[in-house]
């Protein structure tokens, strides 16, 4: 298991935001800490030093705390993806409030959910949100309040938390038809450290340019928390998002790491010129979040020349098994578990004791690690069902060889894992049970090619109701996030179901069209 940097016991002083910028600000000022990019081919928009973003961060934790919010208060962020979400995310913990990053594709509804579910207290967005059947308003921030912080507040010092406070609150898919709260303290960066060398190699002249947005914890910590750890460079493209200009934005920015989801490298190899010219400054790719289609590692490294590294996680630990420059890929496996971390294959059913090689069962990962979350935010039963004596299981199932490697063989749950996002059926199925043409609906993850999986939704109509699809759709997307959208409505007589009534998901994608 990790060495801990300390007992819980003791519970030190600790804060997360000052353990990623206070060191780069003292030893290297004047580096590049944060290059933001608009537009391929053009100058970057904005370079932060480690200096020039520390004093955002804290003159902004200042603003937020001279406006009232006290320790411990949520912050939620539903901004664009810039350097304002950014800086936002560490002032609240640098103030010693929990940030809530949530993705601006979010409806209004989810929207509501998430911060009364949350009970926040202040609220950063675009645009107004109707709050007024809360108990309580938030304070709202616009984009404009929070550009004057970072240049007008009152810069304090990073408050005096401690390892076991809450930072940061994140909400994913669950087993209940509503996202649900993963609540993780300071102690998470520590956490994360079994990465720098276990997954990227990273040093403190990397500089890494991820895909992905800021909502995602994939982002948050690998494209900012872990370089900013390490005094490197994290490098954001805002600007639209085509896969033929990653390899530009690669060399133009010369990025040493790149990180996407599976899709992204596949389109890359698709649609864009993936040679070692294309790409010199790269030293291999950071890829997570899906699995990968067969034969992508093969046909990146042969056109490329260079590697990519695989990692699995979750939303409550982040990444704890991978593949890296010192522990070589091997084919059908994500990896070993990363140095320090205590994983084990339990049982489904039985006692909590390791199975044997070759024997399938759920990953478990030892409740130790300080990456591990606090908790799941009001979710006491959810919790209960994570926790197996000392391990924690996510609900994963593998097998572990005789030399460590694990192969993800699916999810004990009936989570989807669509374009890379964790969906809950019952959240799809709860909007889509109210649409009036509806009498049932179950939603199930689907394979429209080897490498690519999206959300179905399985349509019993009421009596007499038209077959529209489109209209279905469109409800969906008036109430979901797109990622939670489905992309395709199989109409079907009856729902398969179990002799006490329960839907059969593993059967749906093989039910045949009603007549």
């Amino acid at each position: 298991m990790i060495t801990p940097f300390y007992t819980p016991a003791e519970n030190p002083p600790f804060n997360m935001a000052r353990y990623c910028l206070e060191t780069g600000t003292l030893a290297t000022p004047t580096k590049p800490a944060l290059i933001v990019i608009t537009a391929p081919g053009a100058p970057p928009a904005e370079i932060w030093t480690y200096a020039d973003l520390e004093d955002a961060v804290l003159r902004t934790a200042g603003a937020l705390r001279k406006a009232g919010l006290k320790p411990g208060d949520r912050v939620m962020i539903r901004l664009d993806n810039t350097s304002a979400y950014a800086i936002l995310f560490f002032a609240a913990i640098a103030a010693g409030l929990v940030a809530l990053p949530t993705s601006n594709q979010l409806t209004d509804a989810e929207a509501l959910f998430l911060l009364a579910d949350s009970g926040a207290a202040a609220l950063a967005c675009l645009s107004p949100l109707d709050a007024s059947a809360l108990p309580s308003a938030p304070l709202v921030l616009s984009p404009d309040d929070v550009a004057r912080m970072m240049r007008e507040g009152p810069r304090m010092d990073y408050a005096p938390t401690r390892a076991e406070d809450p930072a940061f609150l994140i909400y994913t898919s669950g087993t209940t038809a509503r996202p649900k709260g993963v609540l993780h303290a300071h102690r998470s960066a520590i956490g994360r450290r079994p990465m720098y060398q276990g997954w990227y190699g990273l040093a403190s002249d990397d500089r890494v340019l991820h895909a992905g947005a800021f909502n995602w914890t994939f982002t948050l910590g690998v494209g900012l928390t872990d370089p900013w750890a390490n005094g490197a460079t994290a490098i954001v493209y805002t600007g639209e998002k085509a896969p033929d200009l990653w390899p530009r934005l690669i060399r133009d920015t010369e990025a040493t790491l790149f990180a996407g989801v599976p899709g992204v490298f596949r389109q890359m190899l698709k649609y864009a010129d993936v040679t070692p010219a294309a790409i010199p400054t790269l030293r291999h790719g950071l890829m997570a979040g899906e699995a990968p289609p067969p034969g992508l590692f093969e046909e990146w490294r042969a056109r490329s020349g260079r590697e990519i590294y695989e990692g699995l996680g979750m939303s409550e630990l982040s990444t704890y098994i991978s593949t890296s420059p010192t522990v070589p890929r091997r084919a059908g496996t994500v990896g070993k578990a990363q140095p320090g971390r205590r994983i084990v294959i339990l049982p489904v059913d039985g006692p909590d004791e390791a199975l044997a090689p070759d024997t399938e069962g759920l990953i478990a990962a030892h409740r130790s690690d300080p990456g591990l979350m606090l908790g799941y935010w009001n979710r006491a039963a959810e919790q209960a069902e994570v926790t197996r004596g000392d391990w924690f299981v996510g609900g994963d199932l593998g097998t572990m060889d005789a030399d460590g490697y694990i192969t993800h063989t699916g999810r004990n749950n009936e989570v989807m894992k669509a374009l890379g996002y964790r969906v809950s059926p019952l959240e799809v199925e709860a909007v889509l049970a109210a649409h009036p043409d509806i009498a049932e609906v179950a939603c199930a993850e689907l394979a429209v090619r080897a490498d690519v999986h999206i959300v179905g939704a399985f349509v019993v109509l009421k009596e007499s109701a038209a077959r529209d699809a489109d209209a279905i759709l469109a409800f969906a997307a008036e109430r979901l996030a797109a990622y939670k959208c489905p992309r395709e409505i199989r109409f079907v007589d009856a729902l398969p179901r179990t002799a006490n009534g329960k839907v059969k998901r593993a059967a749906l994608a093989t039910l045949a069209p009603s007549a």
